[in-house]
């Protein structure tokens, strides 16, 4: 059967083995035709190659014709063990000889024949479909979320032709998202695998900072020079989740003074295109210190909207003059932002008098004591 080159570009080859054991003299001949791959496919036109076991259960040395029947006329093949062709193969009792057979394209059914003793039927189909050759699919190939959300696609990419493959992996994804391949748990651009065998491959995807909401699809491709199989993946963005929490002037310090309070008042603001709940705020104080919010959660800001809060920080009664950092978070199940109030400790008004009374009562008793023993 005749192919032009344009039709080979265009479609693969499925290439199924059927392997058939049939005796054409009586049981107990002693030879068996034997080859393990009884479903594998090629690209159009390349050479197919079996190994072919020639196995002797009898008792006795078998001199065994072997030859290739029923080949059509446009196709070549060759039978080969040693590095020659071969025609007739010696075997003894209990040993295998291993022949090498190569078929040159087309779509027929042909026999391996081992004269008097045994048949080994092969069929090759030759398919539109290259689907057959290596397959790359997904249980689920769709995933929802929000902007700074990970995706993660568990993927099967399963070699289905007759020989160990090495594929590069790549994916073409918009500018800006990050896609990392990992064939087996480990982090990887390529991946070998055995012929007619399958590898999980996990597929990390993360989309760019502030990307708007909708639906965006992910290529990703198994590819060699002989075969390839490709994968679509969608991400559906939900909306971007971001949020600024601050002061209505912007200043982020304040003063107070040792065991006293200070009510700062705090400004939250949604400055995402998502609508954020379940707002909780959270501080870290230095030791002794206490925060009390007020409302200590917020549970609904819409997308572009604020909404205000008070902070109450208590400072230690024992603190002593100089700054201290205090922190605080609003915490949302999508988004987090943190700011840091410096906040600098006086000394209470009582203390600093008391400090001057100590300083007067000790310049007078020094005074005294010089009027009183400085002449002697």
């Amino acid at each position: 059967m005749t192919f032009r080159t344009g039709f080979y570009r265009q479609f693969f080859v499925l290439l199924t083995v059927v392997l058939s054991i049939s005796l054409v003299v009586k049981a107990g001949n002693g030879i068996i035709l034997y080859t393990p791959y009884t479903n594998i496919s090629v690209p159009p036109g390349e050479t197919v190659e079996y190994t072919i076991d020639v196995k002797n259960n009898g008792s006795g040395l078998k001199n065994v014709e072997v030859y290739v029947s029923a080949l059509p006329g446009d196709w070549s093949s060759s039978l080969k063990a040693g590095g020659y062709s071969i025609n007739q193969v010696s075997v003894l009792p209990g040993e295998t000889k291993t022949l090498s057979l190569k078929v040159n394209k087309g779509n027929h059914r042909f026999r391996v024949i081992a004269r008097n003793f045994d048949v080994l039927p092969l069929v090759i189909n030759v398919s539109e479909q290259g689907t057959f050759k290596t397959e790359f699919t997904s249980d689920q190939a769709n995933m929802e979320g929000h902007s700074k959300s990970n995706f993660t696609f568990t993927t099967k990419l399963k070699n289905q032709t007759g020989e160990k493959q090495m594929y590069s992996l790549r994916a073409n994804a918009p500018r800006g998202w990050t896609v990392i391949f990992k064939p087996n748990f480990k982090q990887a651009t390529a991946v070998e695998i055995e012929a007619n065998s399958t590898t999980n491959i996990s597929i990390e995807i993360k989309p760019p900072t502030n990307i708007g909401a909708g639906t965006y699809k992910i290529p990703v491709q198994a590819v060699n020079n002989s075969t390839s199989a490709g994968l679509d993946l969608e991400v559906v963005i939900t909306g971007s989740y971001d949020m600024e929490l601050t002061t209505p002037s912007g200043l982020l310090s304040t003063n107070i003074t040792a065991g006293k309070e200070k009510r700062i008042e705090m400004v939250l603001k949604n400055t995402g295109s998502g609508e954020l709940r379940s707002i909780a705020f959270r501080s870290s104080t230095p030791k002794n210190w206490d925060v009390e919010f007020k409302p200590d959660t917020i549970s609904y800001i819409e997308a572009g909207g604020s909404t205000r809060a008070f902070a109450t920080i208590k400072a230690y009664d024992k603190a002593i003059p100089g700054d201290y950092v205090t922190k605080i978070t609003a915490r949302s199940p999508d988004a987090t932002s943190t700011v840091s109030f410096r906040v600098s400790v006086k000394t209470p008004l009582l203390w600093g008098w008391l400090g001057i009374l100590i300083i007067a009562v000790t310049l007078v008793s020094i005074y005294y004591l010089f009027r009183r023993y400085g002449r002697r």
